[in-house]
């Protein structure tokens, strides 16, 4: 079956959703694939910064997110053994309408950008749509085949196809682009404890020998993450959940109460963290943003809304030539040199933070934050400015183009 649309995005997580919804909201047909059922999963990038929360708001979006199930991360604090602890980034000194985090489940977001698209006539939304090689002809792409649940293969037709399908980009492998790895010394574990009203109300990143554990507070529990070696997965998972918890609540005495509440390793999410770029963004009617362009390390909690900012950058510059049927590789090349500075500068800062706090950390030769940090924080509180506004604003956030504007919808 051959279907025919002008832009078709393959990947419906954050960043091709609000590509889609921008798009359509310009009047240009958009389909974006989505190879699941539904956005049920756990673990995705959950943090939704200032900036992303503004662009909701330009969106006409901002109550309808703001009446999600949510909690707010406001401060990024480190404790110390004797009680004291030192606040790094202090996002309530930021002069934004939203000076805090939201920590929202990924998939009341997309759902939430989904329903604002089936407002648009020219938005389509395709679920159980798992693209399996992209459509080429005369040296250029010219759309995606995919394949239901069903087992029946489809051929989508477009004059431009997104790569907007995360840092395994099925449709990157397809047109050969490589990305660019950078050395990372650690692994992420995802996984859930209860929440206690004692609990820190802040992010708390704990360092201990050879490791590093961040608890975020959220709606009803904690997420909790353990940094740990590269490559160590098989080996953490081979001793079990009970050594798990030990290792937990040695990390962190005050989850002692409840790391009972792990039944096993398989509520532990590995994430093989990857931190890369492409030199190209592009090729002839293929265009990666996101992942598929970056993938980044989850210091800083910041791919999401870099993800984000990509996608409204390409729906800016692209809105226009899709509409009159002129999208160049000379056009699709602007939108890396607009979104390359911010990019390079935040995959920069996580690399300084993985050598000069990661590694040090994982190699047992660091249990506390670099000394000039503290002392700084310490002395100079207005310091944890400049971390609050690079994690929450960014070098160069992107805004809502007109045509995507709309007044505030509360239902």
């Amino acid at each position: 079956m051959i279907e025919r649309t002008t832009c078709a995005v393959v990947g419906g997580g954050p960043a091709g959703m609000v590509l889609g919804l921008l798009l359509a909201r310009a009047g240009v047909e958009v389909t974006v694939l989505e190879k699941h059922g539904d956005f049920l999963r756990d673990f995705r990038g959950d943090t939704v910064h200032p900036s992303t929360q503004r662009l909701l708001d330009e969106l006409g979006l901002g109550a309808r997110f703001a009446a999600l199930p949510q909690s707010r991360l406001d401060e990024i604090a480190f404790p110390f053994p004797d009680g004291s602890r030192v606040v790094v980034g202090d996002l309530r000194r930021l002069r934004v309408a939203h000076p805090y985090i939201a920590m929202v489940p990924q998939w009341d977001l997309l759902n939430l950008l989904a329903e604002a698209g089936a407002d648009e006539p020219t938005f389509t939304l395709r679920m159980n749509a798992e693209v399996t090689e992209l459509v080429r002809e005369d040296g250029r792409v010219r759309g995606a085949r995919y394949r239901t649940t069903d087992g029946e293969r489809h051929e989508l037709r477009a004059d431009l196809t997104v790569a907007a399908d995360g840092r395994w980009s099925i449709a990157r492998e397809q047109v050969g682009l490589r990305p660019k790895e950078f050395p990372v010394p650690i692994d992420t574990w995802w996984f859930r404890l209860p929440r206690g009203p004692e609990d820190p109300p802040a992010l708390t990143p704990v360092m201990t020998d050879r490791r590093f554990v961040l608890v975020i507070p959220r709606e009803g529990f904690l997420q909790v993450a353990y940094l740990a070696a590269k490559g160590g997965d098989a080996r953490i998972r081979a001793r079990g959940v009970e050594w798990f918890r030990r290792e937990i609540a040695e990390c962190v005495p005050w989850l002692a109460d409840r790391v009972d509440a792990l039944a096993s390793m398989d509520e532990v999410k590995h994430l093989d963290v990857r931190l890369n770029r492409l030199d190209r963004w592009h090729v002839d009617g293929l265009l990666c943003i996101g992942d598929a362009a970056h993938a980044m390390s989850p210091i800083g909690g910041v791919g999401i809304n870099l993800a984000v900012q990509d996608a409204v950058a390409a729906a800016t510059l692209l809105a226009e030539p899709l509409r009159r049927g002129q999208v160049t590789p000379e056009v699709l090349a602007k939108v890396r040199r607009r979104r390359l500075l911010p990019t390079v500068a935040v995959q920069t800062l996580q690399r300084i933070l993985h050598r000069v706090v990661m590694k040090p950390i994982i190699d047992g030769r660091r249990r506390t934050p670099p000394k000039p940090v503290v002392a700084l924080m310490r002395t100079i509180p207005a310091a944890s400015f400049v971390p609050a506004y690079l994690v929450g604003v960014g070098l160069r956030p992107e805004h809502a183009p007109g045509f995507a504007r709309r007044a505030a919808v509360t239902s």
